[in-house]
C-alpha cells in the first residue's frame, strides 16, 4: 500500500481516477506544499483536464495556476476524509494563491458522487 504523499501514491490515486466523468471546462495545473511532515516539506502537483487528474508527481510546475498550501495535520485530515476542503479553506487552514476564482469554480467538483466515492477508494490504498 503506497504511503500518502509519494510518487506511487500519486500514481496509484491517479490510476484510481481514471473511470471519473469527464467534465468540460473543469481544468486547473495546481502546486501544493505540505509543511511540518515527516520529511519537513513536500511539494507536489496535479494536472486537471476536464475533470480527470492527467499528471500528478512530486516537485512543482512552473506554469501552475494555483498554489495550494497547508501543513501535513491538516491535509491528512483533508485525504482521510475527517476535514472538508472547503471548510479548510474558510478555515485557513489551506492557504490559496494565485487564480482564486477558478480554483473556486472548481470547489463543487470535490461533493460530486463520483469524487467522494473516489476519495474512498484512495483512501483504502493510502498508508497515512
Amino acid at each position: 500500500m503506497p504511503r500518502y504523499l509519494t510518487q506511487e501514491w500519486l500514481d496509484e490515486a491517479r490510476r484510481l481516477g481514471a473511470d471519473q466523468p469527464e467534465r468540460p471546462g473543469a481544468s486547473v495545473r495546481v502546486n501544493y506544499v505540505v509543511t511540518r511532515g515527516p520529511g519537513d516539506e513536500v511539494l507536489y502537483y496535479t494536472v486537471l483536464q476536464n475533470g480527470r487528474v492527467v499528471e500528478s508527481g512530486l516537485g512543482s510546475l512552473d506554469d501552475a495556476e494555483v498554489t495550494l498550501s497547508s501543513s501535513w495535520a491538516d491535509s491528512v485530515s483533508v485525504a482521510r476524509g475527517e476535514l472538508d476542503i472547503n471548510t479548510a479553506f474558510m478555515q485557513g487552514k489551506v492557504k490559496v494563491a494565485g487564480h482564486m476564482a477558478k480554483l473556486m469554480s472548481l470547489l463543487p467538483l470535490y461533493k460530486t458522487p463520483e469524487y467522494l466515492a473516489l476519495q474512498e477508494r484512495i483512501r483504502a490504498h493510502t498508508e497515512f
